[in-house]
C-alpha cells in the first residue's frame, strides 16, 4: 500500500493511500481539488473516504469529491458531519475489498469529543489528536480525555507510522526542546526535521517509537518532564495535571 501525504490549505496533510492496481482511499480531504488532481495525475480510482473529526479543514472537500466519486464516507458519530454514509465507533473495524485493507477505529476524544483515529496497514491516521512532537488543542475535551486518548495510541506497535493532519513539527519541536533540552533523540529529530523542511519535504509520517522518545505529551511520566512541571508551578503528582500544564504552556508558546 503506497502512502502519499498531500499538502493542502495552510498546513494540512490529506492522506492518500493506494494499492498496486490503483485503488485508493483518502483520509480527511479538506480540499477536493488537491485530491482530484492527485487521483487524475496518478491514474487512481477513489474507493473510500475516511474522516477523523468534523472540522472544516478535514471534511471541507467531501461533498465535491462525492459529486465525482460515489464512494462510502466513514466518519465518527457526529451530526456535524453531514456527508457521512457510515458512522463508526470505538472498536469497530472497516474492511475494504479494494484496496484490500482493514482499519480499526479508536475513539480519541480531546481535540473534539467525537474524534476517532484509524489504524491499518501499519499506519495510524490520527487527525488532530497526535502530531509529531505535539498534540491537538483541547477545543471540546478535557486534559484527562486527551491524555487517555494519547495513552491508547501509545499502545500501538513501535513501527506504526504516525500520519497526522498538520505540518506543525518544527514549532512543536521548538516547544519540546524547552521542556527536554537535554534529550538527544529530540535534538536528532529536530535536525532531521530541519533538513526535510529545507528540501520542502514533509516531516510525516514518523514512527511511533520516535514520538515516544521525543514528544513531551507522550512523556508526562519521564523524569525531565516531571522536573519541568515542578519548575513551572505544577507539583501535582497527577499525570493529567502535568499534561494540562504542558498543553497550557504550548497554547501560549510562540
Amino acid at each position: 500500500m503506497h502512502l502519499i501525504p498531500l499538502p493542502a490549505l495552510a498546513d494540512n496533510y490529506i492522506w492518500l493511500m493506494h494499492d498496486h492496481e490503483g485503488m485508493a482511499i483518502v483520509v480527511d480531504p479538506g480540499d477536493a481539488d488537491v485530491v482530484q488532481h492527485a487521483l487524475v495525475a496518478r491514474h487512481l480510482t477513489l474507493q473510500a473516504i475516511l474522516l477523523t473529526h468534523h472540522h472544516p479543514d478535514h471534511v471541507g472537500g467531501v461533498a465535491e469529491l462525492r459529486r465525482y466519486h460515489d464512494v462510502p464516507v466513514y466518519a465518527p458519530v457526529d451530526d456535524r458531519i453531514g456527508e457521512a454514509t457510515a458512522k463508526v465507533s470505538d472498536g469497530e473495524r472497516i474492511v475494504l475489498a479494494s484496496p484490500r485493507v482493514e482499519f480499526e477505529v479508536i475513539a480519541v476524544p480531546g481535540h473534539t469529543l467525537s474524534h476517532v483515529a484509524y489504524v491499518g496497514a501499519g499506519r495510524l491516521f490520527c487527525g488532530d489528536t497526535l502530531f509529531s512532537m505535539g498534540c491537538g488543542r483541547l477545543f471540546e475535551g478535557t486534559p484527562q480525555q486527551m491524555l487517555a486518548s494519547l495513552d491508547r495510541l501509545c499502545l500501538l506497535p513501535d513501527a506504526t507510522e504516525v500520519c497526522a493532519g498538520h505540518e506543525y513539527t518544527q514549532t512543536n519541536g521548538r516547544f519540546a526542546s524547552t521542556v527536554e533540552p537535554h534529550n538527544p533523540q529530540l535534538q536528532e529529530r529536530m535536525n532531521q526535521v530541519a533538513a526535510l523542511r529545507a528540501q520542502g519535504k514533509p516531516t510525516l509520517p514518523v514512527l511511533l517509537a520516535v514520538e515516544r522518545a521525543t514528544n513531551p505529551f507522550l512523556r508526562v511520566d519521564s523524569k525531565d518532564v516531571v522536573q519541568w512541571c515542578n519548575e513551572n508551578g505544577t507539583a501535582d503528582n497527577q499525570r493529567s495535571a502535568r499534561f494540562a500544564a504542558l498543553r497550557s504552556a504550548k497554547d501560549a508558546f510562540r
